[in-house]
């Protein structure tokens, strides 16, 4: 059975890579990226792990290589106490993948436990189970997306200065916004690939893996809650893999994650994984941006060689604005909602997704390669877009994202420029597709001395967009060398005390603690968690005092019921912002907004003094 199945993968990966190679001046082949799966001692099954602990559950997925037909199909889950081994955890391994999830409840995450993971008798994996960190000011988060390992793309160089940052700076939490795999029919052997090169980091700290397009075996998704796709490149939406091809991406890549908030399955039996993460005192909420989208093929005025992409520079956005066209659908946005009235724990709100709500380059592929409008950003739908923007903005989010392969930070419009939340989109491990921000006007109301491209713009679906900076590679790029293609990671730096938001962007092959080591330009920046929801056209209620600290404060439209914001505030004092000529009801509460304060504050009015012990 073993050599039977060794002989199919060869024979798979053999096809594929025939299939792949193109020619390139001069006759030579492009080289692709070795997949194909060792033959691991009895000992060495067990791959990676990887976890998350969230409301007192663990959850962790261990990842094996193929199993014999006479092994155990069971692995173990154990940590140390006292010294000793103790089984808290078994799991059937589900060879579709060969994944062994556990679950722990009641799990006490105010210690940091070591844990093992073991099959048979003689495989184990050992790492750590961290501690909540709800002691620490500030929050670490290092971001990655485009995980390409392919020659041609720079991708097949070691991994090790990513592994050696995210250890120099003790990230507290690891997330990968998507395309942790470039192969479209064997993301097994590329995710086991995948966990031998960032294995070392993932299996000491929670980690966050959103599997994108690439992932699921397509070069575009819009996933259309689970058609099956007909058209090459599936912009007609829907899925281009079988769905139980589907189903083995997402079991490895997200059933360690919380469980879902709506865990309904979508076609074909895929499910979902949209939730939210409490850790370290701030509330991640994980989205799937592309699950639910429409697919344009047949449905928006076709403007250029491909359904998806917009060549005409006259074309009037509002003409593709369709109606019925869904971004984050209804199911995901009811959570946001629920999402972002509820502090329970959290200092500060965060989403994370595979990709930003707006359209974040202007050049694709190479340096003349202008493209009008892209429909695989999350621009397009218009409506869609501009309601998850509202939705998130009521909770203050920061947005954290990838995709893009170009690193960039924009502040979003949705009625005026700057009245929604800010974006941190990370550059690619491995840039293989570039792109570039570069507006054909300067922007406007530039930062004193910055770049034209930066400022106010509009993106090619008129979404109104501020950028202050982007890691446009150069124009023509060194061969396959990845500082000239603007590859690299993110760090972002949450301070739960001071509410600031640090956003730093690296290049790759670099010590972040060198003082000599530079960033790319425009980062790093800092901004306060509160200017995620902060229109210039706003006005100011009067201050408020608190008798405890860091209280829980909402904003509720008088006239309309409509809750405008709630935040958990820094301090005993907050001046709340809001919208002028209109009456607001103020409610707070120490963890939850429970007393109402004012019923009809307005912008200029009193201070007020609030009691709340």
């Amino acid at each position: 059975m073993k050599l039977l199945n060794r002989l199919a993968l060869c024979c798979l990966a053999l096809l594929v890579t025939a299939e792949s190679v193109s020619a390139q001046p001069g006759g030579r082949a492009r080289r692709r990226a070795d997949l194909s799966i060792p033959d691991v001692a009895k000992k060495d099954v067990i791959c990676f792990a990887l976890y998350t602990v969230h409301d007192k559950t663990l959850k962790l997925t261990a990842q094996l290589y193929p199993l014999d037909a006479s092994d155990p199909k069971v692995a173990r889950l154990e940590i140390e106490k006292d010294g000793q081994w103790t089984e808290v955890a078994k799991a059937k391994v589900i060879e579709a993948g060969w994944t062994a999830p556990f679950r722990v409840e009641n799990w006490d995450d105010s210690t940091t436990v070591k844990y093992r993971v073991a099959h048979g008798s003689e495989a184990f994996y050992e790492g750590t189970v961290r501690r909540n960190p709800i002691d620490k000011d500030e929050i670490v988060v290092a971001g990655f997306t485009g995980n390409s390992i392919h020659p041609a793309h720079g991708g097949d160089i070691s991994r090790q200065d990513l592994i050696d940052n995210v250890n120099k700076v003790d990230a507290d939490v690891l997330f990968f916004s998507g395309d942790q795999v470039y192969d479209h029919n064997r993301h097994y052997a590329a995710w086991l690939k995948f966990g031998r090169d960032f294995g070392d980091i993932i299996k000491d700290r929670p980690t966050v893996c959103l599997p994108d397009d690439h992932d699921v075996g397509q070069p575009n998704l819009w996933g259309e809650s689970g058609k099956i796709s007909t058209l090459s490149g599936a912009a007609d939406g829907g899925y281009s893999q079988p769905g139980v091809y589907v189903q083995e991406v997402e079991r490895a890549q997200t059933s360690h994650l919380p469980d879902p908030v709506d865990p309904h399955k979508i076609g074909q039996g895929i499910g979902v994984y949209f939730t939210n993460l409490n850790w370290g005192n701030i509330d991640f909420a994980i989205l799937e941006d592309r699950k639910f989208k429409t697919g344009p093929a047949g449905r928006v005025p076709k403007q250029g060689p491909r359904p998806d992409h917009i060549r005409n520079p006259e074309y009037n956005p509002a003409s593709v604005d369709v109606e019925g066209a869904v971004l984050l659908g209804e199911r995901q946005l009811d959570f946001i909602e629920d999402w972002a009235a509820d502090w329970t724990d959290a200092d500060m709100k965060v989403a994370l997704s595979q990709t930003i709500f707006c359209g974040g380059a202007h050049i694709h592929g190479t340096a003349n390669g202008r493209l009008h409008a892209d429909m695989d950003s999350n621009g397009w739908p218009q409506t869609g877009r501009n309601r998850a923007l509202e939705e998130l903005r009521k909770a203050f989010a920061f947005h954290y994202a990838g995709d893009q392969h170009l690193a960039t930070i924009f502040h979003h419009g949705i009625d005026e420029y700057r009245d929604s939340i800010w974006s941190f989109c990370v550059p690619s491990i491995a840039n293989l597709y570039l792109r570039w921000w570069d507006p054909v006007e300067p922007g406007e109301n530039r930062e004193p001395g910055a770049p034209e491209y930066t400022g106010d713009s509009l993106d090619g679906f008129a979404n109104k967009v501020t950028n202050y900076a982007a890691a446009n590679p150069e124009a023509k790029p060194a061969g396959n060398l990845l500082n000239t293609r603007a590859a690299g990671f993110g760090i972002v730096r949450f301070n739960t005390k001071s509410r600031d938001i640090t956003m730093e962007c690296w290049p790759r092959n670099v010590d972040v603690t060198d003082p000599e080591a530079k960033q790319y330009p425009g980062w790093p920046l800092t901004i306060s968690q509160f200017d995620n929801y902060s229109p210039p056209s706003w006005g100011e209620l009067g201050e408020m005092t608190f008798d405890v600290e860091d209280p829980v404060v909402q904003l509720v439209d008088a006239s309309t019921k409509e809750v405008l914001y709630t935040v958990r505030v820094a301090g005993t004092k907050f001046t709340p912002g809001a919208p002028k000529g209109k009456s607001f009801v103020v409610k707070v509460g120490q963890d939850a907004p429970e007393t109402i304060v004012a019923e009809n504050a307005k912008v200029g009015g009193e201070p007020v003094s609030v009691t709340l012990k």
